[in-house]
């Protein structure tokens, strides 16, 4: 901040100072690589003891528009329990993904959640709903995780603790989002968030819009 501001770099220095204003950073270590039940299991501590539920965020999911967090919020405070976000994914591409059983509920895009099957065949997938990396987990979460088995390598999976709490009658729902996700945890999904952004920036969109064009034409 000091380099900024010596070098007149105010408009920087705001983004970086507001950065740091936004929340309160409490960090949780995970020291073992044992699945994302377990990192979810290490966050535990930094939770009061009113904290009904918990946001699990994906970083190398990008849910775009923002606010489906809020869309979730909602479905929570209607139907109680866990709300999951998910995606829409074309039949012949579930295979990649952890696919959601539901049943339909009054409002399209809410779903009641009676089980989750991992990276199914296409035949096999018994909705074309797969996870997008947002969770919005009752607190009960936590207890599961203790309770589940551990797979492969000792770890432990969220679906398998998610998929208890479902057995256990814990209501369980997913918001169907239908707008743009990007997996920026391969190379490819990280250069095309990089450019739909690029895109959406008034400052560097229309130059790059333009280069594109031209780009393609060469193609």
């Amino acid at each position: 901040e000091e380099t900024l501001a010596q070098r007149g770099k105010t408009e920087l220095l705001a983004k970086v100072q507001r950065a740091s204003e936004l929340i309160e950073v409490r960090t949780a270590l995970q020291k073992r690589a044992l699945g994302l039940g377990h990192a979810v299991g290490c966050a535990e501590g930094a939770l009061e003891d009113d904290d009904e539920a918990v946001a699990v965020l994906l970083p190398d999911d990008l849910v775009l528009p923002t606010g489906v967090l809020t869309r979730m919020a909602r479905v929570r405070e209607r139907h109680g329990g866990s709300v999951l976000c998910a995606i829409d994914v074309p039949r012949e591409r579930i295979s990649a993904y952890g696919v959601f059983d539901v049943e339909d509920t009054s409002d399209a895009d809410v779903k009641r959640v009676n089980g989750m099957v991992e990276k199914p065949k296409p035949e096999d997938a018994p909705s074309t709903f797969a996870a997008a990396g947002r969770y919005l987990l009752d607190r009960a979460i936590f207890d599961a995780l203790r309770r589940i088995t551990p797979g492969a390598g000792g770890e432990l999976q969220l679906t398998d603790a998610v998929a208890l709490l479902i057995d256990e009658g814990h209501p369980v729902h997913i918001v169907v989002h239908r707008g743009m996700r990007h997996d920026i945890g391969n190379p490819g999904g990280f250069l095309r968030a990089a450019v739909d952004f690029a895109l959406d920036n008034p400052e560097y969109g229309p130059d790059l819009r333009a280069w594109l064009t031209r780009r393609l034409e060469r193609a």
